[in-house]
């Protein structure tokens, strides 16, 4: 076993921990939390592997925007901080349904490949990805980023009472 071996392993439990922290915790914020030490943990699987571009995609766009949109979204909204009473259910049916699923995609995974080894394509290049993603991706990207704009105005619209009321007309002075 090398090093690099160790390491994907640590990281892979770190992971998985968050993860599952993420699921059981009953506070809404640590949850994000624990989101963006399990997504910086993937990140530092895919530099272990060599995939530096992708790693800091993932470190940019998951860790960067979409924790950091859902923080904000849960602060503007002024959804409770604590721990909820409302997501105190039973875990049971979920990892019942959790490892089932699991268990399914390992028996497909073996099935389909049958224990043999699967020659791996040519490396790509941050080169050939960057124009395969600007030259036919481009519109998904501004979609997504114009969806994300509109998330965090509407919860800033729905947080702020004040902001859609304006002067009364008619003489009315309530």
């Amino acid at each position: 076993m090398t090093g690099a071996d160790v390491l994907l392993l640590a990281l892979g439990a770190v992971a998985v921990g968050a993860g599952v922290l993420v699921v059981t915790t009953r506070h809404l914020v640590r949850a994000g939390l624990y989101l963006v030490v399990c997504l910086g943990a993937l990140a530092g699987i895919y530099l272990v592997l060599t995939a530096e571009l992708v790693a800091w995609v993932q470190v940019l766009i998951y860790v960067g925007a979409v924790v950091v949109l859902l923080l904000f979204a849960v602060m503007l909204t002024r959804a409770p901080i604590g721990p909820s009473d409302d997501l105190d259910r039973p875990g049971w049916p979920a990892a019942l349904i959790g490892g089932g699923t699991g268990l399914g995609l390992a028996v497909l995974l073996v099935d389909a490949y049958r224990w043999s080894r699967v020659d791996l394509p040519e490396a790509g290049t941050a080169e050939r990805l960057g124009t395969q993603v600007f030259a036919s991706w481009v519109l998904p990207f501004e979609v997504l980023s114009v969806l994300l704009l509109s998330a965090l105005v509407g919860a800033i619209v729905i947080s702020r009472p004040d902001i859609g009321a304006g002067p009364r007309r008619g003489g009315d002075s309530r």
